[in-house]
């Protein structure tokens, strides 16, 4: 059984590690209000222009093409891993990592076999993971520390880029969306090519009549890269808020075992004191039992 002074050490310990859980678990959850509004501000907006573009790529049917939309054999990859920047997040990280490995070894087994799978890391976690075992695209490590359009936006282009000149087939997105505060979903989703949106087969076809100006060609071209970049953005803004919504969660049960703990040592205390008392008075009474034996 532990001595007292060790229980002791133990239990201050314990109470300085439960007052900084409880402590991140605050500025987690002060966090997670902005960035939860910040997303609900964008989803609207992102769906609203994906809805658009689809109208219109249904519209100009064939009379459009885009360099975006082109499909090729998938030869080289592109995965964008996004993270966090800090750790202390429950699973929030390595969903991710075992969502990339997945990807890597069912759907681009063989990109991967032939080194042809390169990685984009967005946050430091991301960075350090996967920076170990290859070369990555890229260096977004900071992101989240001022996170911002035009930070996302050179992400996006590089990837854009990288695939308009054949560096890449296929980009794919890995990242956590944002249920609510308990509920964070890992997400796979294909930003390059280009995929037409589905229409419901229960919503009835409308013909409409648009006015394009400048031309509907110049339109396009101009919507199209901005609706891959506010993908992006959108899946950074997701992770954002699914990790303050991690980390309120695992700091919560840190502090509630730190409590629990907390109960078992001071039981312990309590009894290793009571049997330290014990002991004192069973040898005070078997001295003075022998003093008066020995007269």
């Amino acid at each position: 059984m532990a001595n007292l002074k060790e229980v002791r050490n133990r239990i201050t310990s314990v109470q300085s590690t439960q007052q900084i859980t409880k402590a991140m678990k605050m500025v987690a959850a002060a966090k997670l209000r902005r960035a939860q509004d910040n997303i609900l501000r964008m989803r609207p907006y992102a769906q609203r222009l994906n809805s658009i573009l689809s109208n219109l790529t249904a519209l100009a049917g064939d009379e459009v093409e885009s360099e975006y939309g082109v499909v090729r054999d998938v030869r080289r990859v592109l995965v964008i891993a996004i993270t966090s920047d800090r750790g202390l997040a429950g699973a929030f990280n390595s969903n991710v990592f075992k969502a990339v490995n997945v990807l890597a070894q069912s759907r681009y087994a063989e990109q991967a076999a032939t080194g042809n799978l390169t990685v984009m890391a967005i946050g430091k976690k991301a960075h350090d993971y996967f920076g170990k075992r290859g070369p990555l695209l890229g260096s977004y490590q900071h992101v989240f520390g001022k996170l911002s359009f035009d930070t996302v936006r050179e992400a996006a282009e590089q990837a854009m880029d990288g695939f308009r000149a054949g560096d890449y087939d296929e980009v794919t997105m890995v990242y956590n969306e944002f249920r609510n505060v308990a509920t964070q979903v890992i997400r796979v989703e294909q930003l390059l090519p280009l995929v037409p949106a589905e229409q419901p087969a229960n919503v009835p076809t409308t013909n409409v009549d648009y006015i394009f100006e400048p031309s509907q060609d110049d339109i396009m071209q101009t919507l199209i890269p901005q609706s891959l970049k506010i993908q992006l953005y959108k899946a950074v803004l997701e992770s954002n808020a699914s990790e303050h919504g991690a980390r309120m969660t695992a700091m919560d049960k840190a502090t509630e075992n730190a409590g629990e703990l907390l109960k078992e040592l001071k039981l312990t205390y309590n009894r290793t004191r009571q049997a330290a008392i014990t002991t004192e008075i069973l040898e005070i009474v078997g001295g003075a039992e022998a003093l008066a034996a020995s007269r």
